[in-house]
């Protein structure tokens, strides 16, 4: 087994896809081997050291797909450092840092099947025209015109470069 690190995700819109590459880049730059793969793509975690796992969050969860990677893998991302990542737009909320600790529990169904050495939660970008459906759109641009959210981009790429930079110790420690 190598040094090398995976970090796979799942992502709506591509808001997601963003932090992965981030997180990937960050790792690489502090000496990590790193592949950064759709979880859709990842058929096997033998060549991996470590994994770093993440997903958007849609309705309080991590997309289906996430899930079923994180239960199809579970016995072997017991074996291995493993960390955890989401994506969150309750976060770009007005006050949205006072939900931190009610949306950190969404990530529960995730820690019942494996626990994480780290997890880092991240805003992610508001596009009205992404939103699934004509009632979403709806419901985000009256939260708009109320104030509630703000459309844009609101990553905050310091944070999630601070956050994979301490990952090297806890992962290939």
């Amino acid at each position: 087994m190598s040094n090398k690190i995976l970090v796979t995700y799942a992502s709506r819109t591509g808001s997601t896809v963003g932090v992965a590459e981030a997180i990937g880049k960050s790792l690489s730059e502090g000496g990590a081997q790193v592949d950064v793969l759709p979880m859709q793509e990842v058929r096997d975690l033998t060549p991996y050291q470590a994994v770093v796992a993440g997903s958007a969050v849609q309705n309080k969860q991590w997309l289906p797909e996430a899930m079923q990677f994180i239960q199809s893998h579970q016995a072997e991302l017991a074996r291995k450092p493993f960390a955890a990542f989401w994506v969150c737009m309750t976060l770009a909320m007005r006050n949205g840092e006072t939900y931190r600790p009610f949306v950190a529990e969404f990530l529960a169904p995730v820690r019942a099947l494996v626990k994480p050495v780290s997890e880092g939660l991240f805003a992610g970008v508001l596009d009205i025209s992404e939103a699934p459906s004509f009632g979403d759109r709806l419901k985000f641009r009256l939260s708009v015109l109320f104030g509630v959210w703000s459309q844009g981009d609101h990553r905050d790429w310091n944070a999630i470069r601070i956050w994979a930079q301490s990952l090297p110790p806890r992962l290939l420690g």
